[in-house]
């Protein structure tokens, strides 16, 4: 089939160059997006008088056949027309005869493609907003039902201090807001209509930008040209916050697989949201916990390869940034799989208070709270930490722990001890005791 670009060359491509250049195979998934976009094009074109009135309303009217004809699958994309825009257009013309060719005017593939991209990013952060939403909301609803299920916290993965499950939970609850507001940031910086930018330098014509920006649902329009044809940044944005996502959700995974554990036994996973193994009856995995946390490592390669290949191109557009759409389709899609299967995984997980309160009682989590009785009753702090580490290898040396440890042996280390450091060191009161800003005390959760 003849190029749409071909006037200049005198022969024919070689099918190995139509394979190597052509992104149909991955773009043509933009066909939504490319149609509705050349439908407010020329609609554009012909109320600025740059084609006759008819010869718009047969492009839009062919394109809407078109886009009917590829959703009821009743369209071939050939590979030697290189992508959606080409495929579309030549189908078009087809169809229409020589308006169809008039479709083109007053734009390039360039700021084409660009529109496209932004639009289908818009829609797709729209998506990921009302997904991310829903694992905030799960994430509440479990922490709403233990906001006094005791468990401890850990730091190095040794247990620390006494917190309550809902703290916990809170915390990677706060995590995702910040990945919502870095959300935003994205759809911002995907809000801006390049159309009309040209291939490089924009247009003779008299074109309307601001009539297709406010037809295709745009806050603004980009004021520079080359920055239209050439700016990947707000899909830079998206990858990185993507990587960002699916690292605290890679953590929270991590801990599920840990929680899930016979060694911890804080969580018991629904049957629906587990497997099992093919040789071992007795078992049950976290495979979707496992699944997110290795590919968040498959969406961070994502946003390097887009780094990658933006680093090194000169203004404006080169054909290396054909090669940023298997790199966001990649990571919309793994985002987007991750989260739908992530947040009712969360909603009909089991937690297991007794097993949690039991892990809080060993490990001498509150030793923090006697030495900050003995603070509170007079002793430096140091001194206090010192006593309250000979009282813990004491424990050992028993095989007790600090709430059984008879008076006699805290007396034998600081006598400012009495009988009200039992109270004091009790795991609910060590937890509702932490009032601070942003601590694990109920009232604060």
């Amino acid at each position: 089939m003849a190029k749409l670009w071909g006037g200049r060359f005198s022969k024919n491509t070689n099918e190995l160059v139509d394979a190597f250049n052509a992104s149909i195979d991955f773009d043509k998934r933009l066909y939504h997006e490319d149609i509705r976009g050349s439908i407010a094009h020329a609609g554009m074109l012909a109320k600025c008088g740059i084609i006759p009135a008819e010869d718009g309303e047969k492009i839009i009217a062919g394109l809407k056949d078109i886009l009917a004809d590829i959703e009821a699958g009743n369209f071939h994309f050939d590979v030697a027309l290189e992508d959606i825009h080409m495929n579309v257009e030549a189908r078009l013309t087809e169809r229409i005869g020589s308006a169809g060719a008039r479709l083109h005017t007053a734009r390039s593939r360039n700021d084409q493609v660009a529109l496209d991209m932004h639009m289908y990013m818009k829609r797709e952060v729209a998506e990921i907003a009302e997904l991310l939403l829903k694992f905030e909301e799960a994430l509440l609803t479990v922490a709403k039902k233990h906001e006094k299920t005791l468990m401890p916290g850990y730091t190095h993965l040794q247990r620390a201090q006494p917190i309550t499950f809902a703290h916990h939970m809170l915390a990677y609850f706060n995590m995702l807001q910040r990945d919502f507001r870095r959300l935003l940031g994205v759809w911002e910086g995907a809000d801006m209509m390049p159309l009309g930018a040209g291939a490089i330098a924009g247009t003779t014509f008299p074109i309307d930008r601001f009539m297709v920006a406010e037809e295709l649902n745009f806050g603004t329009v980009y004021p520079n040209s080359m920055d239209a044809v050439s700016d990947r940044d707000y899909i830079i944005e998206f990858l990185s916050f993507a990587s960002t996502l699916m690292m605290h959700m890679s953590r929270l995974s991590e801990e599920i697989c840990l929680w899930s554990s016979t060694e911890f036994g804080f969580v018991e996973l629904d049957d629906a949201f587990a497997t099992g193994s093919s040789m071992m009856p007795q078992k049950k995995n976290p495979d979707i916990a496992e699944l997110v946390r290795g590919k968040s490592g498959r969406v961070f390669g994502d946003n390097m390869t887009l780094l990658t290949i933006m680093k090194g191109t000169a203004l404006a557009y080169n054909k290396d940034m054909q090669e940023d759409k298997e790199a966001i389709f990649d990571a919309l899609d793994t985002v987007k799989m991750c989260l739908t299967a992530f947040t009712p995984m969360l909603d009909t997980m089991r937690v297991i208070p007794e097993n949690m309160r039991k892990a809080a009682a060993g490990g001498f989590i509150n030793a923090t709270d006697c030495a900050d009785w003995l603070t509170k009753n007079g002793v430096p702090f140091r001194d206090a930490y010192k006593a309250t580490g000979e009282l813990v290898a004491r424990c050992i040396e028993l095989g007790t722990d600090l709430e059984n440890l008879p008076m006699d042996e805290y007396k034998k280390v600081c006598d400012v001890f009495n009988d009200d450091v039992y109270s004091a060191i009790s795991l609910e009161r060590c937890t509702n005791e932490r009032t601070v800003f942003g601590g694990p005390a109920s009232a604060n959760v």
